[in-house]
């Protein structure tokens, strides 16, 4: 009788992808750094979303057609691979590996901050410490409980987020009538400046990463050349919508960009709009957005490195491994929860500075991978259009890039040596150059 090694297993529909792309984006997350935005665009912060939200979408668009033409793990790493030349590939896997690996990382980190400042007497480690137990155990059972506990997340998490919304409202009709509650303010007023909503848009997309990462789960998807390109977009979309709706309500309840504590800003408006309850729910909420987000991330990155280990680019016994029982790459998600014990040394601010170098860098290769396809004329299917093809994909890399050389100098910095690493393993990996990385086998439908 002749045995299979384990594998990844299909069996995700639309929905629960849809999901752990939102959870991945942390909608919520919009009112925790609500204040710094407001402040960046003068009191203007859903134009800045709405800038960053139709900028992203040309990145979206290609992210939809690279993931239908090769439904494989890996996403930007995988594509580029294909598409433009197997050592580039390496080097987008390497950088986005900085988003992924870490961002668990920070959004533990993130949680227990919130709690410690709930509960001052509890170590933080402690926080820190159960978040990765928990999560981790959620992603090591499989990528159906893990989506099954992301939609009661989910729920949870809207659920604070319209109520937020409705107490928002409730205190503007109270004070101005039901005429108050649709004005241009919130968008566009007196403070209002092109290059206030542009530096705003480029925080604002910071809220958007993760839309890409469900391109990760494209091996457990039911049928992935539909399923994830429809999810993609609608991942943007529903998370743009969501920002959108959100930021409007809290402008308008709280018009301009003063604030005692711009960090806190949303917490100050929660307690305001709904007195010490609404407060302590919405601090859960958060909490509960973190955890939601966490669990996305660490399945993300998890299946990332199974890529990258199936490729043999890292040792394929321990990166390529899938638990024979739960189908899950086991060893993976263990090494994800062990990095994420380094949070127990690091802020927030010094760990957030990792993650965004890598997100960019992908981004800006995977519309280049639609135009090298499109040049290369092995894009499947009828005759392609260019605008679709060439003139949107290009679009997109030059906003990746405008985003990318707009960090701040410590993530510039720290992504400059992570890629010089990677360099030198892959001058290691290729002998000096001599002979091209592991070439990826492609587990397709």
């Amino acid at each position: 009788m002749v045995t299979h090694p384990p594998s990844l297993t299909r069996s995700l529909t639309l929905r629960p992808v849809v999901l752990f792309g939102l959870a991945y984006l942390a909608p919520m997350i919009v009112l925790g750094t609500f204040g710094v935005l407001a402040e960046a665009t003068h009191g203007s912060t859903p134009t800045g979303y709405l800038l960053a939200l139709v900028a992203l979408l040309f990145t979206a668009l290609s992210y939809g057609k690279m993931s239908t033409l090769f439904p494989v793990a890996g996403s930007a790493y995988a594509y580029t691979r294909r598409s433009i030349d197997s050592r580039v590939g390496f080097l987008v896997g390497w950088a986005v590996l900085l988003d992924y690996f870490f961002l668990p990382m920070v959004i533990w980190l993130i949680g227990a901050a919130f709690l410690s400042a709930k509960f001052p007497g509890v170590p933080t480690w402690i926080w820190i410490v159960a978040f990765i137990v928990i999560t981790s155990a959620l992603n090591l059972i499989g990528i159906k409980a893990a989506a099954n506990a992301n939609i009661l997340l989910m729920a949870f998490q809207i659920l604070v987020l319209g109520i937020f919304v409705a107490l928002s409202l409730r205190q503007v009709f109270h004070a101005a009538g039901a005429g108050g509650l649709v004005s241009s303010t919130p968008f566009l007023n007196s403070h209002t400046s092109i290059s206030g909503v542009s530096a705003g848009a480029a925080l604002a997309a910071y809220s958007f990463l993760g839309f890409d990462a469900i391109t990760t789960l494209t091996e457990e998807t039911l049928e992935p050349r539909k399923t994830i390109p429809r999810a993609i977009l609608l991942v943007l979309l529903i998370g743009g919508g969501i920002f959108l709706v959100v930021t409007y309500a809290t402008q308008l309840v709280h018009p301009g960009a003063a604030f005692v504590d711009v960090d806190s800003a949303a917490f100050a408006i929660a307690k305001t709009i709904g007195g010490n309850l609404f407060s302590s729910v919405f601090l859960a909420g958060l909490v509960v957005t973190q955890f939601a987000s966490g669990l996305a991330a660490q399945a993300s990155v998890a299946r990332l490195l199974y890529a990258m280990g199936r490729d043999s680019v890292f040792p394929k016994r321990v990166f390529g491994y899938i638990h024979p029982r739960f189908h899950t790459p086991a060893i993976n998600i263990l090494l994800s929860g062990a990095v994420g014990l380094i949070a127990l040394r690091l802020t927030v601010a010094t760990s957030t500075s990792f993650i965004n170098f890598g997100a960019f860098s992908a981004f800006t290769f995977v519309n280049l991978c639609v135009i090298a396809i499109f040049i290369r004329g092995r894009a499947e299917g009828p005759r392609q259009s260019v605008v679709t093809h060439v003139v949107f994909p290009a679009v997109g890399a030059v906003v990746d890039i405008y985003l990318l050389f707009h960090l701040d100098g410590k993530a510039k910095l720290l992504g400059l040596i992570w890629l010089t690493c990677g360099i030198l393993y892959l001058t290691y990996l290729t002998r000096l150059f001599r002979r091209p990385p592991p070439e990826i086998e492609f587990v397709q439908e």
